[in-house]
C-alpha cells in the first residue's frame, strides 16, 4: 500500500512496473520512479509527513512495522496517547525545530496496531518542493528496540554489581562488628544501625530466652512464654478459643517450624499470649507505631504498617530474631531478603560461639574455684590467697593452693602448679591436691611429706608434671617457725624490714621424680614479716625471661607499704598481673606486728576474695571487712560489718555459684560490692509473714546508698556506707 503526495491512496499499480527505466534514467542518475520504488522497497520504515505532522504517505516496511499504513497512522494519531507513548515536552521541542525547517532527530514511543510500542529514533528531513507546493518532510524510523533492551540489560548488571558490592561491604562491616563479640547487646545495636543506614527503614535484634526479649537487660517487658499458644493453652481477649485464630508466625520461626522471613501486620490483631501480639507491641515502642487493640479488616498499604521477621538461627535452636521494616511499599526485593538472611544466620553463628565460649569459661573458672579450698582462718597470722584464671584460656588449669589448720599451733601452706591447661591437668592438680593434704595432716615436717608424696605419685602414674612448695608454720611463743620444701617449684619470698630473701634452700625434683630424701630448711620469722608464695603466672611474660620477672616480683614486694595481708596482695595484683598471660595464684602470709596500729602504711584501697555459696561465708565477709576497717583506719566498722554480712547473706541464699566480695575506699567512704550468678535483682520487703528474715535490704537501705547492675556472671549488689554511727531506731 503506498500513499501519494496528496494524502490519497492508490495501489502499487501507479508506480511503473519493475525494471522499467521512466523518463531520465541513467546508471549515472537514477529517474524519480526508480527512487520511488527504492523507498518503497527498502526495509527501514519510511513516512511522508506534511506542516502539522500527519503521516501522508508510508512505505511497505512501515505498514509492517507498525501494523497500520498512513491513514491508520492519521486516525491513530487523534486517539489519546497512551502513557507509556507520551512525550509531552519531547514532541514539543520537536515541533519547534521542525517550524524552524531544521533536520531533526528525536527519540519517540509509537504505538503499534497490537498494542505494543515501538521504540525508534526518528530522523526528519524537509523535502525541498516547488514554490506554492505544500511542506512535507520525509521521516525514516530506526528500531532502538534492541538497542533500548541491551542497555537494559547493561544496566540491570550495572545495579547488580552495584547492589552485590554494597551487600559484600555491608556483611564485611557486620562481620567486623562482630569480631569484637563479649556480650549480646553492644554489637547487635551497632549493626541494626547499620541496616538502617543502607537497606532498610528500621531494624532491631531480639533475644529468644526461654521466648523473646529486648536486647537492653532494662526492659521490663515481660516475654512471652514457649509454646503455650499453639496448644490452645491462651484465650483471646473476647473470650474466643485460640484454637481458631491464625498460627502465631513468629512463634513457628522461634520453634524452628519455619526458617524463612516472616511478614508481620502491625495493625493486625494477634493473640495476647503470642509472641506475634508481644513483637508487635515491642516494635510499636520502639516506632512510634502504636498497635491498635481493635480489628482491622485492611491489610494496610504503607511500609509502617508492616515488618519482616527474619530467624537468628544457633546450631540446635533458633537464639533470636531479626524484625526489619523495608523502605518501601513494595517490601523487601530478593538481594535485600539475601543480605539480611546471611546476615542473620552470621549474627546467629557469632553468637552462639559466644554462648558457648562463655559457658564453657564460666564452667572451667567454677570447676577450678571448686577444686580450690577456701583458707582457714588462722589464729595469729594474716593470709590473703587469691587465684584467677587465664581469661584467653577457656580451659581449667593446673594452679593450687592450700591453707591448713593442721593443728592448733600448726598451719600448712601449699601452692603448687601441673603443667598444662585441660581437664587432664585439672585432675592431675585434684590428685596431688588430696595426697598432699593427707599426708600433711599425718606429718607435719614439709621433707617426710613430699618423700611419700613422691612414692603414690609414682605408683598412681600421673600423666602431667607438678612442681610445688609445702610449708608448715609452728607457733613458738609469740613468734612463728617456718619450715618448707620445694619440689621444682618457685621459691618463696620472705620480706622483713623492706629486705626480700628468696628461699632457695630445700629444692629438689618435681613432683614423683624424687625417688630420695627431701631436705627441709627451717626460718623463724618476727613480728612484720611477710611470705609471699605464687605460681609463675605472676611474673612470667612473653616480652621477658623468668628471672626478670622474678626480680621484678622482689623490687615489687620491698617497697610494699601495705600493712597487711589482703593490702600486700592487692598491690602485687595491681603491679605485675594486670594482664597475665598464664594462671595466677598467690598466698600472702603476714605475722602480725603490735606497731601496726599507729604505723598504717599506704596500699591500694581495694579488697576482693572469692567465697563459696554456704553459710559460713557470711562469717569470713564480716571478719574481712572488720580486719580491712582497721587497716584503713575507718571508723564505725560495725556498720560495715552489718551491711556485709547482709548482703552476702543475700548472696548465699537467693543466688548461686561463687560469692565475690570487693570492698573500697572512696575517700568518703566505704563502697562494698557482691556479686553472685543470680540475674534477679534484689527486692526491699516488709518480712516474710510466718517467718523469721525478709528485712535485710531495710537494713542496708538505714545504713548504707545502695544499688545494684547486671555483670557477666549475674548480678552486683553495691552499697555505699554512710560515714557515723548507726541511727536511731526512730528515724
Amino acid at each position: 500500500m503506498a500513499v501519494n503526495t496528496q494524502g490519497t491512496t492508490s495501489t502499487s499499480g501507479s508506480v511503473a512496473s519493475p525494471g522499467a527505466g521512466g523518463p531520465g534514467d541513467t546508471p549515472e542518475s537514477p529517474s524519480v520512479d526508480v527512487l520511488a520504488r527504492a523507498l518503497e522497497a527498502t526495509q527501514v520504515p519510511y513516512a511522508m509527513c506534511d506542516a502539522h505532522l500527519d503521516v501522508v504517505w508510508a512505505n511497505a516496511a512501515f505498514e509492517r512495522t507498525m501494523g497500520y499504513d498512513a491513514a491508520g497512522a492519521r486516525e491513530r494519531q487523534r486517539r489519546p496517547v497512551p502513557p507509556e507513548a507520551r512525550r509531552h515536552g519531547e514532541m514539543a521541542r520537536l515541533r519547534e525545530r521542525l517550524g524552524r525547517g531544521e533536520p531533526t532527530v528525536a527519540e519517540l514511543s509509537i504505538p503499534r496496531a497490537d498494542g505494543s510500542v515501538f521504540r525508534c529514533k526518528v530522523y526528519f528531513s524537509p523535502v525541498p518542493l516547488p514554490d506554492g507546493a505544500p511542506e512535507r518532510w520525509i521521516v525514516a524510523f530506526e528500531d532502538r528496540t534492541e538497542r533500548l533492551t541491551h542497555d537494559a540489560e547493561q544496566a540491570r548488571i550495572v545495579e547488580a554489581e552495584r547492589q552485590e558490592r554494597r551487600s559484600v561491604n555491608i556483611i564485611v562491616q557486620v562481620s567486623d562488628l562482630l569480631m569484637d563479640v563479649t556480650d549480646r547487646v553492644t554489637p547487635l545495636h551497632e549493626i541494626a544501625a547499620l541496616l538502617r543506614r543502607t537497606v532498610v527503614r528500621w531494624a532491631a535484634f531480639y533475644v529468644n530466652d526461654g521466648g523473646l526479649r529486648p536486647l537492653d537487660a532494662s526492659s521490663d517487658l515481660r516475654p512471652p512464654s514457649g509454646r503455650g499458644n499453639r496448644h490452645g493453652e491462651s484465650r483471646r481477649a473476647d473470650g474466643g478459643d485460640e484454637a481458631h485464630a491464625p498460627q502465631d508466625a513468629v512463634q513457628q520461626l522461634l520453634d524452628g517450624d519455619k526458617d524463612r522471613p516472616v511478614e508481620l501486620w502491625l495493625d493486625h490483631r494477634h493473640p495476647r499470649a503470642s509472641a506475634s501480639h508481644w513483637l508487635v507491641e515491642q516494635i510499636a515502642r520502639e516506632t512510634s507505631i502504636e498497635a491498635s487493640s481493635q480489628d482491622v479488616t485492611g491489610r494496610g498499604d504503607t511500609a509502617g504498617g508492616r515488618a519482616f521477621v527474619l530467624p537468628v538461627p544457633g546450631r540446635r535452636r533458633v537464639i533470636g530474631v531479626l524484625v526489619v521494616q523495608p523502605r518501601d511499599e513494595g517490601g523487601l526485593d530478593a538481594s535485600t531478603t539475601t543480605v539480611l538472611e546471611l546476615i542473620a544466620r552470621r549474627v546467629g553463628l557469632v553468637l552462639d560461639n559466644a554462648r558457648l565460649y562463655d559457658r564453657e569459661h564460666r564452667l572451667a573458672e567454677t570447676l577450678q574455684r571448686a577444686m580450690l579450698p577456701q583458707q582457714a582462718e588462722v589464729e595469729g597470722l594474716d593470709v590473703w590467697t587469691y587465684y584467677a584464671p587465664n581469661s584467653e584460656n577457656a580451659q581449667v588449669g593446673g594452679d593450687w593452693y592450700d591453707v591448713l589448720q593442721i593443728a592448733p599451733d600448726v598451719v600448712g601452706v601449699v601452692i603448687g602448679d601441673v603443667v598444662g591447661h585441660d581437664v587432664e591437668a585439672a585432675a592431675a592438680m585434684g590428685q596431688l591436691r588430696s595426697v598432699v593434704r593427707s599426708y600433711a595432716y599425718d606429718v607435719t615436717l614439709p621433707g617426710p611429706v613430699l618423700e611419700r608424696v613422691d612414692q603414690l605419685v609414682a605408683g598412681m602414674r600421673i600423666p602431667r608434671a607438678a612442681g610445688l612448695v609445702l610449708s608448715t608454720l609452728h607457733r613458738d611463743g609469740e613468734a612463728w617457725r617456718l619450715r618448707w620444701s620445694r619440689a621444682g617449684h618457685l621459691p618463696v619470698l620472705h620480706a622483713r624490714g623492706g629486705q626480700v630473701t628468696p628461699l632457695l634452700g630445700a629444692g629438689g625434683p618435681l613432683v614423683g621424680f624424687g625417688g630420695g630424701q627431701r631436705d627441709t630448711e627451717e626460718l623463724v620469722l618476727e613480728p612484720g614479716d611477710v611470705l609471699v608464695y605464687h605460681t609463675d603466672g605472676l611474673v612470667e611474660r612473653r616480652d621477658r625471661d623468668l628471672r626478670e620477672g622474678l626480680r621484678a616480683l622482689e623490687h615489687v614486694v620491698a617497697g610494699v607499704t601495705a600493712r597487711d595481708s589482703a593490702g600486700i596482695g592487692e598491690e602485687l595484683l595491681s603491679r605485675l598481673a594486670d594482664h597475665p598471660e598464664d594462671d595466677v595464684a598467690v598466698v600472702v602470709v603476714r605475722v602480725p606486728d603490735p606497731r601496726d596500729a599507729a604505723e598504717r602504711g599506704r596500699s591500694p584501697r581495694r579488697r576482693r576474695w572469692s567465697l563459696p555459696s554456704e553459710a559460713a561465708s557470711v562469717a569470713r565477709a564480716r571478719h574481712a571487712v572488720v580486719r580491712t576497717c582497721h587497716a584503713w583506719d575507718m571508723p564505725d566498722a560495725a556498720n560495715a560489718e552489718l551491711v556485709v554480712s547482709e548482703l552476702v547473706a543475700n548472696a548465699v541464699l537467693h543466688g548461686f555459684g561463687h560469692v565475690s566480695l570487693q570492698l573500697y575506699d572512696t575517700g568518703d567512704g566505704l563502697r562494698i560490692e557482691v556479686e553472685d550468678g543470680n540475674p534477679a535483682p534484689p527486692v526491699t520487703t516488709d518480712g516474710h509473714p510466718g517467718r523469721v528474715g525478709g528485712f535485710g535490704m531495710q537494713i542496708v537501705e538505714r545504713l548504707a546508698d545502695w544499688g545494684w547492675r547486671q555483670s557477666n556472671r549475674g548480678k552486683v549488689v553495691w552499697a555505699k556506707v554512710r560515714p557515723g554511727a548507726l541511727p536511731p531506731t526512730g528515724r
